[in-house]
């Protein structure tokens, strides 16, 4: 995820701290990845720099000083051209779990163990997600669909390589 052109999209509704813009990040996309305060001001910082947003205000309060930002015309034509670039499909070629049901057919340790050890760890995190979205919003439940989707994907992948342990060993055989 673009952590700077989600905030610019953020602004797009009216300037704003960097501690509120943390605060919608974390509620609308964050839940299991907040962001960390310092990640939003070094983002603040770096599209400042690059002219997508601007000071429109400078608070203090008794406090430190709070900057307000603002989205620029650059930062609205920035998000308007990421939101239209689709994104690239990732194909998982370099797949951890791929390269160790390779490196315990090559050890001789059982890739079988390994595989039913992956499903149930798959199993054990679909049951979580699904719990989840059936008390989660709207929002919730189609981010928990996506993740669950993936990892439909790769129990199928998971009994394939089960099924097909033998020929692979054969093929990766030194």
């Amino acid at each position: 995820m673009s952590i700077g052109h989600t905030l610019l999209g953020l602004l797009e509704s009216g300037p704003r701290h960097g501690y509120d813009l943390k605060r919608t990040f974390d509620e609308k996309f964050g839940q299991d990845r907040p962001l960390h305060y310092g990640q939003v001001y070094a983002t603040m910082s770096r599209l400042l720099k690059n002219g997508l947003v601007e000071v429109d205000g400078v608070e203090s309060e008794g406090g430190p000083e709070r900057k307000r930002y603002a989205i620029t015309d650059a930062g609205i034509t920035d998000v308007s051209t990421w939101l239209a670039t689709p994104e690239k499909p990732e194909p998982y070629l370099q797949s951890t779990l791929y390269t160790k049901v390779v490196l315990a057919l090559l050890t001789g340790r059982s890739a079988a163990d390994l595989l039913d050890t992956q499903r149930s760890e798959h199993l054990r995190l679909m049951r979580t997600l699904t719990d989840r979205k059936r008390k989660g919003d709207l929002a919730d439940q189609l981010i928990c669909d996506h993740a669950l989707f993936h990892l439909e994907a790769d129990l199928r992948w998971l009994e394939l390589a089960a099924a097909r342990l033998d020929q692979l060993a054969k093929a990766v055989a030194p």
